[in-house]
């Protein structure tokens, strides 16, 4: 019993390690798809702060699907009920527990649920050694587990509240369930639960496990059983729970899980938000997420047995899926990287005379990467948040506005600041009307910075008291700064690589 308990000791420790080594930004829904939600969820406003209509365009919040004494941003995705508010339920559920504790100070609501993250991925990869050990042995279950700890991709995204990141955690913990063809363990119910429950949080989570469910359901023998007593049972729950969360905060019956599907799917609405080629999964995506993990990856696939292969084709098949919809992400195929951590570590164990060269290889190779993208690139948007919160504790707080001239969601926003300060920011809602003319907030504002700024602030009574943009900005939008009597107080390090409407940093204006 020591050797378990010491293994996830020491895995809980790395991932707290793991969790504060990033500081860096991924993408907007690490935020606005759980700790945005769930702040609105909790907290309301002050007695003496109630809401109320601040200057044009900087009103506090419009989209009134909670209660209207409640603060935060719902993005135009919970206005068309295409997110779900069950996993922004476990963050409301911290948020609570900390405000009942007089704990809710804004550095604990940003680091405890990335903590909880942090142990939840410490569990999952305990639980992956556990899986390879009882399939394998002890040694092999040491080189996946060696091959899961170094990747970098998993140390920049394990510890960050993305739905996608629980999706992969989910996924493991289904898989030390699953029954694997020749082996004694598995259990049907519990594998497939929590496949439900991943789909419920993200649908998409069910690309992944189509092939292995297909596989499961033909190699059982009572398969009349398994409909009845298990696919039937857990669908109903997990979908009705899901349902009465969702009835609860949206006020209406509404399967958030269709309508996930249909916008990003069927309607292929998310290229609203950047195409790629069919092959950039191939090409780039996986090769990158795995870097010098990939030369291992392959010699595992060939070298493995066949009862694995259904590992294989759940990659294969969820790279494919994935290659035909337009719009790509890293983060997309982030749940097939347990079954390639699999391969890897199969293909470390059998390299014998090499394995120690090519252990330390893999180690220092990903060390980089996993530093210098958890340390320094994208860091910006989340130190800027700093500049903003001090302005809870300025005694003109209520004087106080902010306004983010920077690509919509390129920062977090309530659940950073922790008070209802007034803040608007580029909006970029896609269009749901058929429009073909139509263009976002933010593309209007990028074509002709100083004339739509003159424009939205024709009176100077007007002006939000802070301006924050990137730097690549500055220079176009000088002539209106200067004017309305702007000064920078503040400059913050955001990235090495700037590309387009991205600066190398984050300026601060304030009005004087």
């Amino acid at each position: 019993a020591s050797g378990p308990a010491r293994l996830l000791g020491f895995a809980v420790a790395l991932r707290t390690l793991n969790c504060f080594f990033v500081q860096t930004s991924f993408v907007p829904d690490e935020y606005w798809q759980s700790l945005e939600v769930a702040h609105r969820m909790v907290f309301k406003y002050p007695w003496r702060c109630q809401p109320h209509a601040g200057p044009r365009g900087l009103a506090l919040f419009s989209l009134s699907v909670l209660n209207i004494n409640n603060y935060g941003y719902l993005t135009w995705e919970w206005a068309h009920a295409l997110r779900g508010y069950s996993y922004p339920l476990i963050f409301a559920s911290i948020y609570k527990a900390l405000q009942l504790l007089g704990m809710d100070d804004v550095k604990l609501l940003i680091w405890v649920p990335r903590l909880a993250q942090a142990v939840l991925a410490a569990f999952a990869d305990v639980k992956l050694y556990s899986l390879v050990e009882h399939l394998e042995n002890a040694e092999t279950a040491k080189c996946v587990y060696f091959c899961q700890l170094c990747s970098w991709f998993t140390w920049y995204s394990c510890t960050r509240t993305l739905t996608n990141t629980m999706e992969t955690l989910l996924t493991i913990f289904a898989l030390s369930y699953y029954p694997v063809k020749g082996s004694k363990m598995g259990s049907s119910c519990k594998y497939l639960a929590l496949v439900a429950l991943a789909i419920i949080i993200r649908p998409t989570a069910v690309i992944p496990w189509i092939p292995l469910v297909f596989r499961h359901f033909l190699q059982e023998q009572r398969k009349a059983d398994l409909i009845l007593h298990n696919y039937i049972p857990i669908g109903l729950v997990t979908v009705g729970t899901s349902l009465v969360i969702d009835r609860v905060f949206f006020g209406e019956w509404v399967l958030v899980q269709l309508n996930f599907l249909k916008f990003n799917v069927l309607q292929n609405l998310g290229t609203f938000y950047g195409s790629h080629p069919w092959h950039w999964y191939f090409t780039q995506g996986l090769p990158i997420i795995l870097s010098t993990h990939l030369p291992l990856f392959i010699h595992g696939c060939v070298l493995a047995p066949k009862r694995y292969r259904i590992f294989l084709m759940a990659v294969i098949w969820t790279v494919l899926v994935y290659s035909m919809l337009s719009h790509k992400e890293f983060r997309f195929i982030y749940p097939v990287m347990p079954f390639c951590m699999f391969f890897c570590g199969y293909s470390l164990k059998h390299l014998k005379a090499w394995k120690k060269s090519a252990a330390s290889c893999l180690l220092l190779s990903n060390l980089v990467p996993a530093l210098y993208t958890g340390l320094i690139h994208q860091r910006g948007s989340l130190d800027v948040m700093s500049h903003i919160q001090q302005l809870c504790n300025h005694s003109h707080q209520t004087q106080a506005s902010v306004f983010i001239l920077m690509p919509c969601h390129s920062t977090p926003f309530y659940s950073h600041v922790h008070c209802p300060l007034k803040m608007r920011f580029l909006q970029c809602p896609p269009d749901l009307t058929g429009n073909e003319s139509y263009i976002d907030e933010a593309d209007l504002f990028y074509s002709n910075p100083v004339g739509w700024l003159n424009k939205e602030f024709y009176d100077d009574t007007l002006l939000p008291s802070h301006l924050i943009f990137f730097s690549v900005l500055e220079q176009e939008i000088s002539s209106f700064l200067a004017l309305r009597g702007y000064e920078k107080t503040a400059t913050v390090f955001h990235t090495h690589v700037p590309q387009g409407r991205v600066g190398s940093h984050i300026y601060v204006y304030r009005k004087k």
